[in-house]
């Protein structure tokens, strides 16, 4: 018979078996990376354009109850196991649950559905490039209907008494119809696909570039990176805010953002709301904080860490619900109209509502570029962390091939290229010359 294994010394060579993979992974240089990268993820477009829309539509600043609530009981925990579980076996989403568990590899491969996100979330980007580069017109073109793409029915931001005119329902705002007809090219369903808009598509291209060389060295590249696009967003954002803040009408706007209506609380679509966002945001089951954890050191804190993250993630919500709503205040003083008629939700409050505020202000171009500036950083932020993970899980299931050479470069570069790809269904149209 062969002699018993010595327990004691198993878990020894388990906790010097972590260190030694991260060495043939490569580690985060140091624990600012990490977190910065954590940032760059958790914080995202989700802050900007839909937690302050979910907080005036459910009961204003009753829904921080409920939204707190499910952050303490049911976010931070999970954040907490997949970081954590990560760290311990210094290997990302897919083999991390496979190492704790064999049952739950499966669990891991579920999380490949991050490949969907990393396929049409880029499109956003690709769209914020291009209302960006529209910022540096002498004239925003979301302002005027003196263009090929606006119909009839258009007001421009010079006719604000006509356009909430109930009596005209055909009336549409220059800014939606450059959103619609100029940016999307809107067709009659999702079988006329028409033709591709290139300068979508070279946005796209553009979007594609940046990431890939974002991730190309693994941690050694994205986690300098991270530097500057996880602050960068936080600066332009102050700026927005004191700049919202000193707007007439910018009070009425906050306190339509957060007067509570305790009724709510009874409705589970509150809760749901909440739950939604808190999962969301916080990036959970989708394979990225399992593997952004495998690069920390074997004896970092992670339960601290999880904490002020989480934390972070909420107040940044909170205080980008005030930077949107002071200028939504400000755009409803302009119009004399009820605040409720100008808040939208999704892409609609970022290329619609708010380019149509900011071209109220004095300089326009200067707000309108500070603003698309953020988008573009957020969401930039959040589509190379991802795309980190989804590469490093792959990487994780065959070591010995893409931990060698520049073989996963060119797996980087195999997924970024049939993203593209898929992506282009994403720009077209439904008829070129119709809008141009």
């Amino acid at each position: 018979m062969e002699p018993a294994s010595n327990p004691e010394k198993n878990d020894d060579n388990n906790q010097n078996d972590a260190p030694a993979k991260c060495n043939k992974r490569g580690q985060w240089a140091n624990k600012r990376e990490f977190i910065l990268a954590i940032i760059g993820e958790i914080v995202g477009l989700g802050n900007v354009w839909r937690f302050p829309y979910l907080c005036f539509k459910n009961g204003g600043g009753v829904f921080l109850i409920p939204y707190v609530s499910i952050l303490l009981t049911c976010g931070i925990p999970l954040f907490f196991l997949e970081v954590s579980a990560g760290q311990l076996t210094s290997e990302a989403g897919i083999t991390c649950w496979g190492r704790i568990c064999p049952l739950f590899q499966g669990l891991g491969y579920n999380e490949l559905i991050s490949l969907y996100m990393v396929m049409y979330y880029i499109v956003i980007l690709a769209w914020a490039f291009l209302y960006l580069f529209s910022s540096f017109h002498t004239v925003l073109p979301w302002t005027s209907c003196n263009n090929t793409w606006n119909t009839e029915n258009c007001i421009d931001n010079h006719q604000n008494d006509s356009f909430y005119d109930q009596i005209n329902e055909n009336a549409t705002s220059s800014a939606r119809e450059f959103w619609q007809r100029r940016v999307l090219g809107l067709s009659g369903g999702i079988e006329e696909m028409g033709s591709i808009r290139w300068d979508l598509a070279g946005c796209l291209v553009l979007s594609w570039v940046i990431c890939y060389f974002c991730v190309w060295k693994g941690v050694k590249s994205s986690g300098k990176v991270v530097y500057f696009t996880a602050t960068f967003p936080y600066m332009m954002l102050i700026v927005l805010l004191i700049r919202g803040l000193t707007l007439p009408g910018a009070a009425d706007g906050i306190r339509f953002y957060l007067s509570p209506d305790l009724t709510r609380l009874a409705d589970p679509q509150v809760w749901m709301d909440a739950g939604s966002q808190i999962l969301f945001s916080l990036v959970v089951c989708q394979g990225c904080l399992p593997a952004l954890g495998s690069y920390n050191k074997y004896n970092n804190n992670c339960y601290k860490d999880t904490f002020a993250l989480c934390i972070l993630n909420g107040v940044t919500s909170i205080v980008a619900g005030f930077a949107v709503f002071s200028v939504l205040g400000f755009m409803s003083y302009e119009l004399g109209v009820d605040i409720s008629m100008a808040a939208e939700s999704g892409p609609g409050l970022t290329f619609i509502a708010y380019p149509w505020a900011v071209a109220m202000m004095p300089l326009p171009q200067i707000w309108a570029a500070f603003f698309f500036i953020i988008i573009i950083f957020l969401g930039l932020d959040e589509q190379f962390v991802c795309l980190e993970a989804l590469v490093t899980s792959i990487s994780d299931l065959y070591p010995s091939f893409f931990l060698t050479g520049h073989r996963r470069k060119l797996l980087l570069l195999f997924i970024c290229v049939v993203s593209f790809c898929i992506g282009l269904i994403m720009v077209t149209e439904k008829n070129q010359m119709e809008y141009l």
